[in-house]
Formats: C-alpha cells, sequence, structure tokens
C-alpha cells in the first residue's frame, strides 16, 4: 500500500518510478545506485550486506546489528565491497558534537571520570501500531522472507508492525536510543566497547504483551582492555513512563562537566580550592566554553530535523566524493557492541563481556545467542 500511495504522489509529480516488491527486484535493475536501509532493527546488517554485494552504497539506519554473527558478515561484506556505508548515526554529522569531540580531545577537558546518559519519554503508544494490527493479514506480507536468518515463527501481525517490541526482531530500548548515545563515547574517546556491562529493567508498566522492556538501566565499564587501571563508567537510564529528565549526556571530569543538552560545558562539580588544600593540590575548575548549539528532536517523528538532514546530506557528499562518511561501518560495529553487551545482560542477569579473538559477547562466560 505505501508503495503505491508513493508511486501514485510521484506521478502527481510527473515522476515514473520502478516499483519494486522486494530487494531482488530492487536490484534486477540498473537504475539504483545507492539504497537508503530503514527496515526492521534485525533486518539492518543482512539487508547491508546483500546492498554492497550488489553492488550499491548504503545508508544503514541504526542499530546496525542486533547479533554478532550477524554484525560481522555485514562488515565483512562491506570492508570487502569498498562501497560507502553511512551509519544512521546522526550525532556525527551535529556541529555541537563535532565540536565536544574536538574539545575532548584538545585535552582542556581533562580525563572522563563518568559519563551519564538518558532518554525518558511517557508515550504508552511508543513503537505501537494498533489502529493497523488487526488489519493486517499474512497474504499481505512475505512473512517468511521478513524473518531471515531469525528462527521461523508463526505469524504474528504485532511483530511484523511492532517489531521493537519483541526479542529476537529487535532489542528495543539498547537497539533503538542507546545506539545512539553510546557512539558518542566511542567517538570522544576512540574506544571501541565497553569492557563489561551489568544492566537490569522490567516491563513496569505497559503491560501489553511485549517481550522487551519498558525501563533499564545498564551500567557500562570502558577503558583499556588491557589496562584495569584506567577506565571510567557509564551509567545509561531508559523508561517510557515518565518523561522527567529527558534525553541527558553528561560528560564529567574532575574539573567540572560537558552538558550535551545545554550545550555548555562548566565547572559544576569540579575540584574546588578548599578541597585541593586539604591534599596538598590545586583547584581544578573547567573555563566556561558553549558549543554551537544543535537539540536532536526525541519524538517518533525525527524525519525533518537538522541533525538527520546534516547526516544525510554527509552520506551523498561521500558518496560522490568517494570518501569516508562521518560514520563508517566500523563506527555502526563499535555501537553494535555495546548494544548487544547490554542486551545479554538484560537477558540473562550475568554481567556480559567482549571476547577480542572470537569478537562474540559473553553473559556469565558463555556466547549470547537467541
Amino acid at each position: 500500500m505505501r508503495r503505491e500511495d508513493a508511486d501514485k504522489f510521484f506521478k502527481s509529480q510527473g515522476i515514473n518510478l520502478r516499483l519494486a516488491r522486494n530487494n531482488d527486484e530492487l536490484y534486477s535493475g540498473k537504475d539504483t545506485d545507492a539504497v537508503i536501509i530503514s527496515t526492521a532493527d534485525f533486518q539492518h546488517a543482512l539487508l547491508c550486506a546483500e546492498a554492497v554485494n550488489a553492488g550499491r552504497d548504503a545508508y544503514c539506519e541504526k542499530p546496525f546489528a542486533e547479533t554478532m554473527a550477524d554484525a560481522r558478515v555485514a562488515r565483512a561484506a562491506v570492508e570487502k565491497s569498498g562501497k560507502i556505508v553511512q551509519i544512521g548515526s546522526q550525532r556525527r554529522s551535529a556541529p555541537n558534537y563535532i565540536a565536544a569531540n574536538e574539545y575532548l580531545n584538545s585535552g582542556k577537558f581533562g580525563k572522563i571520570v563518568m559519563v551519564e546518559m538518558s532518554w525518558n519519554v511517557n508515550q504508552p503508544g511508543r513503537w505501537r501500531r494498533p489502529g493497523v494490527v488487526p488489519m493486517l493479514k499474512e497474504s499481505d506480507t512475505d512473512w517468511k522472507r521478513f524473518q531471515l536468518n531469525r528462527p521461523q515463527a508463526a505469524f504474528d501481525p504485532r511483530k511484523y508492525l511492532e517489531f521493537r517490541l519483541f526479542w529476537p526482531y529487535s532489542s528495543g530500548i539498547p537497539g533503538q536510543w542507546m545506539a545512539h548515545q553510546i557512539d558518542t563515547v566511542h567517538w570522544f574517546t576512540k574506544l571501541s566497547h565497553p569492557r563489561s556491562v551489568a544492566a537490569n529493567g522490567g516491563i513496569y508498566l505497559w503491560k501489553d504483551g511485549r517481550t522487551n522492556n519498558d525501563t533499564m538501566t545498564a551500567v557500562m565499564d570502558y577503558g583499556d582492555p588491557s589496562n584495569p587501571d584506567t577506565g571510567f563508567q557509564v551509567v545509561y537510564t531508559s523508561r517510557f513512563t515518565n518523561s522527567a529528565g529527558g534525553t541527558k549526556e553528561l560528560y564529567y571530569s574532575n574539573g567540572g562537566m560537558l552538558n550535551l543538552d545545554t550545550n555548555k560545558v562548566t565547572s559544576e562539580g569540579g575540584l574546588i580550592e578548599d578541597e585541593a588544600k586539604l591534599m596538598n593540590m590545586k583547584a581544578n575548575l573547567l573555563d566556561p566554553f558553549e558549543l554551537p548549539s544543535m537539540k536532536l528532536e526525541t519524538n517518533a517523528n525525527t524525519g525533518g530535523d537538522a541533525m538527520t538532514t546534516a547526516h544525510m546530506r554527509n552520506w551523498m557528499e561521500s558518496v560522490r566524493e568517494r570518501k569516508k562518511p562521518h560514520a563508517d561501518i566500523v563506527a555502526g560495529y563499535n555501537h553494535a557492541i555495546a548494544c548487544i553487551m547490554c542486551n545479554a545482560a538484560l537477558r540473562t542477569g550475568e554481567k556480559a563481556s567482549f571476547d577480542e579473538k572470537t569478537q562474540e559477547v559473553l553473559a556469565g562466560g558463555k556466547v549470547f545467542q537467541y
């Protein structure tokens, strides 16, 4: 239906489209140079691999992957193909985040000692489609194709239309929201993934049959894996049940705080003179600094926000000039590791870690699977 609606709209503009029912039909023609992959979360990595193997550049939405097996397949395909792939981590194209990266890496901020992140909404309808779920019939879909490599299951219109609420079609909060925010930690610090993740959560209010949490908290340890004397902690919280606090990304050093909600660096919380003297130290207070202003929209319709527009422009320029985009395949692979570690900790109740040799996420020492 949406395909036909799009065709009708473009015809009214004097544009005739070639319609395709699936990717095979899309790639069978020679009129497609690049594709945008904005499908169900679990499909992103495999469809990205399919696109580059078919000779197309791609803009691949986050989360890049929900399992390490899918992530490895897609990364290998992209690197072998040499195609331009931009991951939908829009913060990497925003002037305030670009300025924050430059500031943090200038040394002026000092060592990061902690990061606090949150994404809170009060939206019982988030990721729900109650108006159309009863209308969808299996005959309207290619259900087997939709499931790709997930365990074959009986047709469920909710899992087709409300996939973000159901594992293994989506991890929910980690893949949808944490993927955006944790990517900035990797970007700013040049660390690839956490050393360990502990997490818990639950379905505390919206008991509508979903299997993904409506509330969660994760505590992540970052640093040099070979040096326990390095590192810092990231605390990530998210809930669907109360919007107080909104979205926050707060970076702390001994001298103050970088607040990516207000786009300001302040000396708040820094080491004051009275406390420093007790240890024969000097006060450590950051000089105030203001980043360029740009704020991400957090409601359900973010298609027109300036951050996404800038990120899409960067991809198109990268395709034309055959250059590395802001959020390349490695950025996507790394945020996938963090999100899968979080999901593993949530679903097993065990602390998650990452095996560099096998490139697998471990929970309680065992490889995390569906």
